[in-house]
């Protein structure tokens, strides 16, 4: 049997049923809507994303306790997740019974402002809009050369299933290298089905069919060479040294392994 699904209908009522709920809490001053709603890309399989302001004087976890609560008594809560920003931002997300999503984040008063594109007012006043700080590719490149390292090592050792993680984490840094280098979003995957379909393919082509030795070390020598590639549209400097460190053809083979 497949995993159920939630029906559009009872994400409509649940969305309904929450901005009702905030427009009638004193402790809640005000809510958007952000996410494929705010943006108008919503499909079969989106959740729901309500951003609440806190009143000024809104003790914030026993907001949070009360409206757990009151989901789990409407709707029936599997599980919660939370995750707290830099800004002590909190987001807690809701797994209903019914697998539907709902990500509720609770803002202190001064903080309430749109962050990203796709955030529709829905009563209340917001701050001035300011932007998610993109990941600076410096970061991402040396990332994805330490990633890199340890999956040599792991199949070295014989340890495949830790080169499968590592080869995981190398093909994510590269996969935001190429949404940086194309203008588009690198967070969570959300925009790399629109990368050209060229480097979907040199993607596709790096993935391990197995967890073989040999075939993770092909799949690790494919996605090196794609990363280099990668490097050097952002820095062709750093991508020639990393170049000469990383491959076995511009430097000879053996080298020390990592550890």
């Amino acid at each position: 049997m497949g995993v159920p699904l939630f029906e559009v209908a009872e994400r409509v009522q649940v969305r309904a049923e929450l901005i009702a709920a905030a427009r009638h809490d004193p402790d809640i001053a005000g809510a958007a809507l952000v996410g494929s709603a705010a943006r108008g890309t919503e499909d079969r399989w989106s959740d729901i994303d309500l951003v609440l302001q806190l009143a000024d004087d809104a003790d914030e976890p026993a907001v949070v306790a009360r409206w757990t609560h009151s989901l789990d008594e409407k709707f029936g809560v599997a599980d919660t997740l939370d995750v707290t920003s830099r800004e002590g931002v909190r987001y807690r997300v809701f797994l209903l019974g019914s697998s539907l999503q709902v990500d509720l984040s609770f803002w202190p008063h001064e903080q309430f402002r749109a962050t990203e594109d796709g955030f529709q007012l829905v009563f209340g006043q917001a701050n001035e809009p300011t932007r998610a700080a993109e990941p600076r590719s410096e970061q991402v490149i040396g990332m994805a050369w330490l990633y890199a390292l340890h999956a040599r090592s792991a199949i070295a050792r014989g340890r495949t299933w830790q080169a499968v993680l590592m080869l995981d984490d190398l093909r994510d840094q590269i996969i935001a290298l190429e949404c940086l280098r194309h203008g588009l979003n690198p967070w969570h995957g959300r925009e790399v089905d629109r990368l050209p379909e060229p480097v979907l393919a040199t993607l596709r082509d790096g993935r391990a069919a197995s967890v073989s030795s040999a075939e993770l070390e092909r799949s690790r020598q494919a996605l090196l060479q794609h990363y280099l590639s990668a490097v050097a549209h952002h820095d062709a400097e750093r991508a020639a040294a990393l170049r000469r460190a990383l491959d076995p053809d511009q430097r000879g083979a053996g080298g020390t392994t990592s550890c």
